[in-house]
């Protein structure tokens, strides 16, 4: 079984539709799941609660989890100093507390068979500072650093932990984005093109596979940088 976590939109619902298509046993996890056609459950990934809740029914079920996709997550385009603190807490806690969460929460389900690949999601916006997203930018290079060390602690039990970094793909977080801030974004990555969901979909899928088990720890940054 695969988690994907964010499956009712965007990435995560381009990934959960990617695997459920090649026959893998996928359960969803979203806020609003109403119009999942696939196995799901709601769950804010920014209540630890509800994250151990369903946990803890997975482990009573003995559901066999090979991998993890945390691809719940905000943005806000927004300059730091104009930020209200709401929203600021709603980025942090989604985008990194959550993640944290579900690796915590759901790394030990995987223990058991001593296999797995967990992905987290980071952004280009890392790399390359962008303007108007410090405060998004900051919650994903926590969840890169938390990665990183977190591929250590658990790799005696051969589980892997690597991050997609991916530059501004046409999904939900692009609301709010003009034409020119994506042409910006897209000019400084090294193959200056907007990709798609299914190149991230490609990215996953080699990261779930067996033949990338030489890599942990690492951030893949789509485009480049």
């Amino acid at each position: 079984m695969i988690i994907v976590t964010g499956a009712s939109k965007g990435l995560g619902a381009a990934i959960c539709e990617r695997f459920i298509a090649e026959g893998y046993d996928v359960f969803g996890l979203a806020r609003d799941v109403s119009e999942l056609n696939f196995d799901g459950q709601a769950c804010d990934v920014s209540s630890y609660d509800q994250v151990k809740f369903i946990a803890q029914s997975l482990k009573k079920n003995k559901a066999v989890i090979t991998g993890i996709v945390n691809a719940a997550g905000i943005a806000s385009m927004n300059l730091a100093v104009t930020t209200p603190p709401n929203i600021t807490q709603s980025i942090i806690q989604t985008n990194l507390v959550g993640t944290i969460y579900c690796c915590q929460l759901f790394a030990p389900l995987m223990f058991r068979n001593r296999c797995g690949s967990i992905i987290n999601f980071s952004t280009i916006a890392v790399a390359l500072g962008l303007k108007g997203e410090s405060i998004y930018a900051a919650s994903k290079a926590g969840v890169e650093a938390f990665s990183r060390t977190f591929a250590r602690e658990i790799s005696g039990f051969n589980v892997r932990v690597n991050c997609i970094s991916p530059g501004p793909i046409n999904t939900d977080l692009l609301k709010g984005v003009t034409s020119k801030q994506i042409d910006c974004m897209v000019a400084q990555q090294i193959i200056s093109k907007q990709f798609v969901p299914s190149n991230v979909c490609d990215l996953v899928e080699m990261l779930l596979d067996e033949k990338s088990s030489s890599l942990s720890g690492q951030v893949l940054n789509v485009g480049g940088v």
